[in-house]
This record gives C-alpha cells, structure tokens and sequence, in this order.
C-alpha cells in the first residue's frame, strides 16, 4: 500500500505509536517537529531517531512504520511551504472530548515551545514583533487549564487558541524561510 497520498492523523499516529508499545499522545511529538522543521529543518535520520527516542525504541519495528513516520515529517513540511497555508497540526479532532483536545493541544505547545526555546536568542531577535507576540501567546496555551466541560461556549474558545497556535506555526516558518510560501507573489504577474 502506498503511503504517498495517504493523509495523516492523529489517531493514526496515536496507533503507530502503540505498535511501539507507547501510550504518549503524539501531540508533544509534533509540536516538537513542527517547531523544528520552522526553524531550521530536521533531517530525515534525526527524525527517526528522535521518534525512536521518545517511543523508547531502538528502531521503527518495520519498514512500513519507518515510511509511516517520515510521511509525518514530508506531510508537516509540505503543509508548513504550501502556497495554500492550510497547515493542520496532529491534535485529537472532534471524536475526542473537548478536554482530551484541550490537553492535545496544549502538549501541541509544549513540544513547539521546547524545541523554540533550545533555539535560543539569536534567531529570536530577527522575529517580528506579531510571531514574539504569538509565541507570548502559545506560552498561555501551555499552562491551560484542560480540565473544561464540553460546551458549544468552550469549544469555540478551544478552536480559537487551536486557530492561534496553527498561525504561530505557519508564522515561524514563513519568518525563518523568506519567500516560502510565496503567497504574497502568487498573484503577481511576472516581468522580465
């Protein structure tokens, strides 16, 4: 079966990583990938390695896992370059209670703030002042609360800060990789 045009998800995901004997959310995990392809890329082997470090495990268990975590890594990249900014990180979606997307999300920010803040301070003082304030923000993701009741009122709130978060991301990425994506040319005509 081939992987190429298969989208993944998060319970996809949730599902290889307990192939590998890991009940962790993979939310920390992409949080962590997203921030890193943002700022600097991260290479096929360190991916693995890193997934391997966090599962606990030597290896991918099979060649088709190996590919199924490397897809994760071209999907998110894809995503983060593409002209149509419709980058969607790995949370649990709506067969989730609010509180379990609530806590996704908020280790969503963990895992991007970590691997920003290893970062350290030169790259930050680049940054326009809206993607340092956006980070600011991602910081209150962080500490939620996620103990929270499923209501029509809170789970507008919960897609607001998740709105904010995805922003953040595509934000460090367009800021760390000028010109891509090139949305704001994609209308120009061109001259020579």
């Amino acid at each position: 079966m081939s992987l190429i045009n298969e989208r993944l998800d998060f319970s996809t995901v949730a599902d290889l990583f307990l192939l590998h004997g890991s009940m962790q959310s993979p939310a920390f995990l992409d949080g962590r990938l997203c921030a890193a392809l943002a700022l600097h890329d991260i290479s096929v082997e360190s991916w693995l390695q890193e997934v391997c470090l966090t599962l606990g495990v030597e290896q991918p268990r099979d060649e088709q896992a190996a590919e199924r975590f490397l897809a994760w890594r071209r999907q998110t990249l894809d995503a983060l370059a593409a002209v149509e900014l419709d980058f969607e990180p790995l949370w649990p979606d709506e067969l989730f209670t609010l509180g379990e997307r609530a806590q996704g999300l908020k280790e969503w920010a963990l895992g991007f703030l970590e691997v920003v803040s290893d970062a350290g301070d030169t790259p930050r003082d680049a940054w326009s002042s809206a993607l340092r304030e956006a980070l600011t923000d991602l910081e209150e993701v962080a500490a939620m609360d996620t103990d929270i009741d499923d209501s029509p009122e809170n789970e507008n709130d919960l897609f607001a800060l998740a709105e904010h978060a995805r922003m953040a991301a595509m934000l460090l990425y367009t800021e760390q990789h000028p010109g891509m994506p090139q949305v704001e040319k994609a209308d120009d005509p061109t001259h020579h």
